[in-house]
């Protein structure tokens, strides 16, 4: 269940409401009259079933209420209705399944901001898979695949292309280019400090690493289970049960193959630097094709949705 709260201005009320009226999909609605300021209007609220939000949204849309007003969508985490309930039942689909698309569009424009934080947490995340190569620790290398905030862009670039936002495309391409190469950037600056400090040598960077060599040969594995993880971390977005990202981060590589190209430079290792690159390139390219697909996938399967909803909109109880 969903809750959408509408600031409406006074002469789209009427229009807003005659919608929410009529659809089944909705339960629990509140008019609040003349209560909102900026802009002055109307403060509507109701509680929506979460397969039936696209065709409710994309309906506010097209009347410009979001031009004009606002629309709010939050998740209700507990909630105990009976018409709710009835609502859910009727209609078709599962609720855990139904992709909100302005959720996920919204989510894609937080995760490529380029901002401060992101920027900190990859280049902390690409420092410890550098420690983690020079020790040839597991243990610090999933730690900074979990680390890195990668992810995001990656996977908004599968938003941008399945939704054709090409702004978000471009954003999304400039914090990952951006990102990769402050963080790669800093991460050579403090290797060559510590290799001036005697606490690197070529050795560690080029000599046998049991626990971490996979960082730069890339082989078709690489690419198959960024794939996977690509696809996982997509239905982890989506999805009304978010689970699993965890797993996705410490499936990839991205992160360790940076710091690797890293420490690469530091030592003047141009098989390490070229090893790494392609690993990091496979894995971006296997996961942002992944999230495509797998949107592409979520796209016309609920396209499908939503017109067996509409034919079955004059007999709800059919859906039962």
């Amino acid at each position: 269940m969903l809750h959408l709260r509408i600031l409406s201005p006074t002469a789209m009320t009427g229009e807003v409401l005659e919608v929410l009226e009529t659809d089944d999909a909705v339960t629990g609605l509140v008019a609040f009259r003349g209560v909102a300021l900026r802009p002055p209007g109307d403060l509507i609220t109701a509680q929506i079933a979460r397969e039936a939000a696209n065709d409710l949204v994309q309906k506010l849309r097209d009347m410009r209420v979001h031009q004009e007003g606002s629309i709010e969508i939050e998740q209700v985490g507990t909630w105990l209705s009976r018409s709710g309930f009835e609502a859910e039942v009727r209609m078709p689909g599962s609720s855990a399944d139904a992709v909100v698309w302005a959720e996920v569009a919204q989510r894609a424009y937080d995760d490529t901001e380029l901002n401060w934080t992101y920027l900190s947490f990859l280049t902390l995340a690409t420092v410890i898979a550098g420690i983690a190569i020079i020790t040839d620790s597991q243990i610090l290398t999933v730690g900074a695949m979990v680390l890195g905030p990668e992810f995001g862009p990656i996977a908004a670039l599968g938003v941008a292309l399945v939704r054709r936002r090409f702004v978000l495309l471009r954003l999304a391409l400039r914090t990952l280019v951006i990102g990769f190469v402050t963080a790669i950037g800093i991460t050579i600056l403090l290797a060559l400090v510590a290799r001036a400090l005697g606490w690197l040598t070529l050795a560690q960077v080029t000599g046998p690493r049991p626990a971490t060599g996979f960082i730069y040969t890339p082989d078709k594995w690489s690419f198959i289970i960024a794939v996977v993880a690509g696809a996982a971390g997509v239905l982890s977005i989506t999805s009304a049960k978010s689970v699993g990202l965890a797993g996705v981060f410490i499936s990839v590589t991205t992160v360790p193959a940076a710091g690797n190209i890293a420490l690469g430079v530091a030592v003047a290792d141009g098989g390490t630097v070229w090893g790494s690159t392609a690993q990091l390139l496979v894995n971006i390219a296997g996961m942002a094709f992944a999230g495509w697909l797998t949107l592409a996938l979520q796209q016309q399967l609920w396209s499908r949705v939503s017109v067996r909803r509409a034919k079955h909109m004059s007999a709800p109880r059919r859906m039962l």
